[in-house]
């Protein structure tokens, strides 16, 4: 029994549940956006947070298995525990794991052309090979300092607009503005990631934001990110009721607060940064759609 808990745990630890609400973030800001917009629907809406979830739990498993092929990951690293790397998890059991989960994603992404149309097909297809870009291939995103630009596409740009099109079927600049403000929010995760692993990516010759320009650059860009993205929000929170204020204010007050600890930590102890700048984001967008619903 205790070996099946101790299986489960690993691949649940594989998963990375502490980075996962950044895919509901994406998901949840559409939502709330649709029903700005009148045009809110239920199963769609469940559908696109399954397959948000699901492609990042697959792109999440392809990182730690092409980061082991390549000799990017070690044991001991300053992150969380990697089961392939520590040799919880085979290599063949990781790339399968891949395959399993981004194919149950695609396999949600061809109901969701229900309501999306056929033109939802070319979008599915960048996700499934974004997800294997952002660490394999000639020229991994994520190795040559490209990671916070591929998380501002796959976690806000794509995820925001794609779910506002299959229930509204139109784009706007409005949520374009919106999609990029949950871009940035999303690639500070990988600022806390990246800044954490500085001495490791050095060591094996990853080239990061952090790397290149320094763990100083990193912190200032975090910090940057955060209060650019509820500027690009402002436009249409002044559209609305005074209270939607309160999603901003309360994101704001965290994010400059987690910036404050994020200067005073080196190592693992960033690890719960991470983890809180991604609730810190998803609480933003929750709160924000709560209140829209509920006025």
């Amino acid at each position: 029994m205790s070996t099946e808990r101790n299986r489960i745990k690993v691949w649940v630890e594989a998963m990375r549940l502490r980075t996962l609400p950044v895919s509901a973030a994406g998901v949840t800001a559409a939502v709330a956006l649709s029903e700005i917009y009148g045009c809110f629907k239920v199963l769609p809406s469940v559908l696109c947070l399954l397959f948000a979830v699901l492609a990042q739990i697959s792109s999440n498993f392809a990182n730690e298995y092409f980061d082991y092929r390549g000799g990017l990951d070690r044991p001991g690293r300053e992150g969380p525990r990697r089961g392939v790397t520590e040799g919880d998890i085979t290599p063949g059991a990781m790339l399968r794991a891949t395959v399993a989960s981004l194919a149950a994603a695609c396999g949600i992404g061809c109901l969701l052309i229900i309501w999306g149309g056929w033109e939802l097909i070319p979008v599915g297809l960048l996700t499934a090979a974004g997800v294997f870009a952002y660490s394999a291939g000639p020229y991994p995103l994520s190795h040559y300092a490209l990671g916070e630009v591929a998380v501002v596409l796959f976690f806000g740009v794509i995820p925001v607009n794609m779910t506002y099109y299959i229930m509204g079927h139109e784009f706007g600049e409005a949520i374009f503005m919106v999609s990029l403000a949950i871009g940035l929010m999303g690639a500070n995760i990988l600022l806390v990631n990246n800044y954490r692993d500085i001495d490791d990516d050095r060591a094996v010759g990853k080239h990061t934001v952090a790397t290149i320009f320094g763990g100083g650059c990193a912190t200032t860009l975090y910090l940057l990110n955060g209060w650019i993205a509820m500027a690009l929000m402002a436009p249409l929170t002044a559209e609305l009721p005074a209270v939607t204020w309160i999603a901003p204010a309360l994101y704001l007050g965290c994010h400059t607060a987690l910036w404050c600890k994020m200067l005073k930590l080196r190592g693992r102890a960033l690890n719960k940064v991470l983890g809180m700048t991604a609730m810190n984001m998803f609480g933003f967008t929750l709160v924000f759609a709560l209140i829209i619903f509920i006025l």
